[in-house]
């Protein structure tokens, strides 16, 4: 399910049909709506935790840039989405997030759970055998900015650098009424 995003990181107006609701649970156990972050900035990455590159990169990214952010941080809620929900269960998601900034939220689901929110964030996500029962999952490699109506702001690349992360974000909250 390929899905364009027009020029990465352009800020699209709030009628952009990317993100919706969603009924998932977190790396804690607890089921979460997407009603659940209300208020908050989301900062949203998909991916997977046997992913090689990408995914910790961009976490490692995330989590540069909450610290870049400091206090303006506390209005914004980073979240890890898994697009492989056989492997990505609860505890191996609270596992692999111990790597990361301690506030990156990580969530998983069911197969159907997993599949409606890529849909409704348009998230590009393919699985490939690599050999007998093991294989990868080529995914999109974007963070996905919402504001906290949750509504989509913008997509910001994926290999974006900390402290350029921090900075589209603070701009981004900075126009948003208090």
């Amino acid at each position: 399910m390929l899905t364009r995003v027009r020029e990465v990181g352009q800020t699209q107006s709030s009628s952009a049909s990317i993100g919706g609701p969603f009924t998932l649970v977190d790396n804690t156990g607890r089921t979460v709506t997407d009603q659940s972050f209300r208020g908050k900035w989301l900062l949203i990455y998909f991916g997977y935790t046997n992913c090689p590159d990408a995914c910790p990169t961009a976490l490692t990214t995330m989590g540069l840039a909450l610290r870049k952010l400091g206090a303006e941080a506390e209005r914004l809620q980073p979240i890890f989405i898994t697009v492989d929900p056989n492997r990505d269960t609860v505890r191996v998601l609270a596992d692999y997030l111990k790597s990361f900034d301690s506030r990156i939220v990580g969530l998983t689901g069911s197969q159907e759970q997993t599949e409606s929110v890529v849909r409704v964030y348009r998230v590009y996500v393919v699985a490939r055998k690599t050999g007998g029962d093991d294989y990868s999952v080529d995914h999109g490699a974007y963070f996905y900015l919402m504001n906290p109506e949750g509504r989509f702001r913008s997509v910001i690349a994926g290999d974006t650098s900390g402290d350029e992360l921090a900075e589209r974000v603070r701009k981004a909250m900075s126009s948003w009424p208090m």
